[in-house]
């Protein structure tokens, strides 16, 4: 692909967003930011409309091989760089958020930070959407426990 440098410059947040909220880890998702970016380039035809929708599954799909890896599971990570707090990162259901699994917290975080339908983002994961509206209902269930016993 020719112009990947508009590309880059609109989605790049979009990208390492969906990465942190997979991986957890800022390096890591900014290597999968870079891997995503690479594929860019790569790929000759993109529907014209479409390159969200494809970043985004590509994204996806690089932190579940990531996660996957024999090596993650190997190493241990070292503790997080301190950065400056976003005032969303200090709220409660941000960190019940984080706290999912990530196959629950990567739907939450398309459907209600990107707001992606669940039809989106079944595409994007490839699951059904069945699947999408499950994992969205067990992630809210979830959530009201944690938040629950975190109020008591």
């Amino acid at each position: 692909m020719e112009n990947v440098e508009p590309l880059f410059c609109l989605y790049k947040d979009d990208v390492y967003r969906l990465a942190l909220s997979y991986t957890k880890s800022i390096q890591d998702a900014e290597d999968v930011c870079q891997t995503v970016f690479l594929k860019l380039m790569e790929q000759a035809d993109i529907t014209p409309g479409k390159e969200r929708a494809w970043l985004m599954q590509v994204t996806a799909n690089a932190c579940r091989n990531l996660l996957r890896s024999p090596w993650r599971r190997k190493t241990t990570a070292l503790e997080e760089s301190t950065l400056p707090a976003q005032p969303w990162e200090d709220s409660g259901v941000y960190q019940a958020v984080m706290g999912l699994s990530p196959k629950y917290r990567v739907v939450v975080y398309l459907h209600y930070y990107e707001c992606c339908t669940t039809q989106e983002i079944a595409a994007m994961l490839k699951i059904s959407q069945t699947a999408v509206t499950t994992r969205l209902s067990r992630a809210r269930t979830e959530l009201k426990k944690q938040l629950k016993e975190a109020a008591v």
